[in-house]
């Protein structure tokens, strides 16, 4: 998709057909907040099913937010790996100790 307001990425980008908004709404409230303050552009669908999945297998909202968290930060690292190179900070290569996550949040 050219035109778009996502920027260089090579993540995969989808067309809507529903109305974001609406479903955003429908999201429990943790999970909200938690979109809220994400780095990447996720949509209320595909965030609800890693938070399903995640919750399934951990029994524990908060264990399934962090899970979301790493699945954002393995998706940030990878995307930046692709676009700068592994050089990058936010690359797949090692981070120094102490160094800054890809984004806020993220870890």
């Amino acid at each position: 998709m050219s035109g778009r307001n996502t920027g260089r990425t090579s993540l995969r980008q989808r067309r809507r057909c529903r109305d974001p908004m609406r479903e955003f709404d429908r999201l429990p409230p943790a999970l909200r907040a938690w979109l809220a303050r994400a780095c990447l552009p996720w949509g209320p669908r595909s965030v609800l099913r890693a938070y399903r999945r995640a919750l399934g297998q951990s029994g524990d909202a908060g264990r399934a937010l962090q899970a979301l968290d790493a699945i954002e930060a393995r998706l940030i690292a990878r995307d930046a790996a692709r676009v700068w190179g592994d050089a990058h900070p936010a690359g797949l290569g090692e981070r120094s100790p102490g160094a800054e996550p890809p984004c806020p949040g993220c870890g």
